[in-house]
């Protein structure tokens, strides 16, 4: 038996559950403030409800757009966010710690040294796996949800895969000091820390990209996903130009800045563990679009972002990316050409930006038609829902590993383009049949989001394949389900998904009475309850 607590509220996992096919031609009012907070949040609760209606739509949106710092958290979360070792020690210290366990391992036998290089692997792949524990415990009860959402997409954006060299022991630091800070501020803000931060030169090779020794790959990449898009107007010459510019920026593994000719000293940026530092930089004129670039040192990374930033190119990337996320596969031109023009008037306001988003009728329009969600959206959701007013949930780790299963892990994606946001990347028949089985564990055995420590270990993910191929792996998940259904089979619920209304999983879409798709008695309730987190 379900705790009382949860039984009585699983007719609230209910009201975002209408697929687009259920939707009404209209919806009230209440409606659509539901659906809305639905959408800008990481999914509705009775409490987010209630916020949204005490204050009016109007306001609330105003609140999640200018949020005040810091979002709050619950004592008892905030008490084990604290406790995690990625908030008693900075990065910097950590990775004075990293590097002090190498010296020590190459002082030891060849074959204890192997061992120890790897614990010292091991120590990074750690400390990320907390950075993950701190998402979704921020996802599931920070007061500030759109911030929060926003942070995980532009985490997205720019995107770092953990495992890739050391990228996971500045890991934390890449969320708190280049990402969160800016994630409602303004887009050029948020670039330039994004390219002082070391996740990100390290992931995509700048820490190689030296006077002499050109690496274009950060270069590349920071044109065609980060700013300017396929087909923005840049050529190879830019890339190329692009990465001279770049040149010197890395990180530094020493307190003390490095040893540099008398007359390149001032020009040395020593910021924590970034370091731009100028023997290693190309000082030669530059003509980046269009553009004369004088060779002066870090001055330059400014001008660059400044450019890149303000171009028109930019603007429309960036803004049909927020259309595609908040209203779903192929958004209106008309929507797209509307957001860039306020990305411009505004020097790239990202609250701007999603305020015209929002105040458009093509949002108003999305609400109604329902939005696929992608797995992280799905689990935290699901997540938020199913235990919304009961205790804070004590292992973060299981909801990880979900999302490991669904082949979206947090901060795992290989490739710099981010995970996928269309519909069609997430909706293969695999994919679905893990979902409504992960649905079936988060109804039926809320003992294992209480029990500490359980869950997948840290590391890779099960799968780096399309999702829609249904590759995700399930063996853990129905494993869960086999231990902890308490009586129902894996065989009898999926022999009940025929009973489920198509296309239930994973819809952003208009809120409905429980009493439409909840049956009350009979065999089919248990398929109900499990699939009660697929909106």
């Amino acid at each position: 038996m379900l705790p009382s607590r949860l039984r009585r509220a699983l007719p609230l996992l209910l009201l975002p559950l209408a697929a687009g096919a259920l939707a009404q031609a209209d919806i009230d009012a209440k409606a659509r403030d539901a659906a809305l907070v639905n959408r800008v949040t990481w999914g509705a609760t009775p409490v987010e409800l209630a916020r949204m209606q005490q204050v009016g739509a109007e306001r609330y949106l105003h609140a999640q757009l200018h949020p005040a710092p810091p979002g709050k958290l619950p004592v008892a979360v905030q008490q084990r966010i604290d406790a995690l070792s990625i908030s008693r020690t900075s990065d910097e210290a950590a990775r004075a710690t990293q590097i002090g366990m190498r010296q020590q391992a190459n002082k030891l036998p060849p074959d204890e040294k192997v061992e120890a290089m790897r614990e010292a692997r091991r120590f990074s792949i750690r400390r990320a796996a907390e950075v993950n524990d701190r998402a979704l415990w921020r996802a599931l009860y920070s007061a500030n949800q759109l911030q929060d959402q926003m942070a995980w997409f532009w985490m997205n954006h720019f995107n770092v895969d953990l495992n890739k060299g050391d990228v996971g022991i500045f890991l934390s630091q890449y969320e708190d000091r280049a990402i969160r800070p800016h994630a409602l501020g303004k887009f050029r803000d948020l670039l330039s820390a994004t390219m002082r931060a070391p996740a990100m030169l390290i992931y995509l090779d700048n820490t190689q990209n030296a006077a002499g020794k050109i690496n274009e790959n950060y270069a590349r990449e920071l044109m065609e996903l980060h700013t300017l898009g396929v087909g923005g107007g840049y050529s190879q010459t830019d890339v190329q130009e692009l990465a001279r510019i770049l040149t010197g920026l890395g990180i530094s593994n020493k307190p003390q800045p490095p040893k540099v000719k008398p007359e390149w000293r001032d020009k040395v940026v020593q910021e924590g563990l970034f370091l731009f530092n100028p023997a290693r930089h190309d000082f030669g004129e530059k003509r980046f679009l269009g553009h004369r670039i004088v060779g002066a040192g870090m001055s330059e990374v400014d001008k660059a972002a400044e450019l890149l930033a303000r171009n028109p190119a930019t603007a429309r990337h960036i803004s049909g990316k927020l259309a595609v996320y908040f209203t779903g596969d192929a958004p209106a031109a008309a929507l797209v050409d509307k957001m860039s023009k306020t990305f411009l008037a505004t020097d790239g306001d990202i609250a701007a930006t999603l305020k015209t988003l929002f105040d458009s009728p093509e949002f108003s329009a999305s609400l109604k038609k329902g939005v696929f969600k992608d797995p992280v959206h799905y689990v935290y959701s699901s997540l938020r829902l199913a235990y919304g007013g009961m205790p804070p949930i004590l292992n973060p780790k299981m909801g990880v590993g979900m999302l490991r299963q669904l082949g979206q892990p947090l901060n795992q994606r290989l490739t710099p383009d981010g995970y996928p946001m269309s519909q069609s990347d997430w909706a293969g028949s695999g994919q679905m049949t893990t979902r409504f089985e992960v649905a079936s564990v988060i109804a039926a055995s809320p003992q294992l989001f209480y029990k500490e420590g359980a869950g997948p270990p840290p590391g890779r993910a099960a799968t780096r394949s399309s999702p829609a191929e249904g590759e995700c792996r399930q063996r853990p998940v129905r494993g869960a389900l086999a231990r902890h259904a308490r009586g129902h089979r894996a065989s009898q619920i999926r022999q009940e998904r025929q009973h489920l209304p198509a296309g239930l999983a994973g819809i952003h879409a208009p809120l409905k009475p429980a009493r439409a798709f909840f049956p009350s008695t009979g065999p089919r309730r248990t398929s109900w309850i499990a699939a009660a987190c697929c909106n």
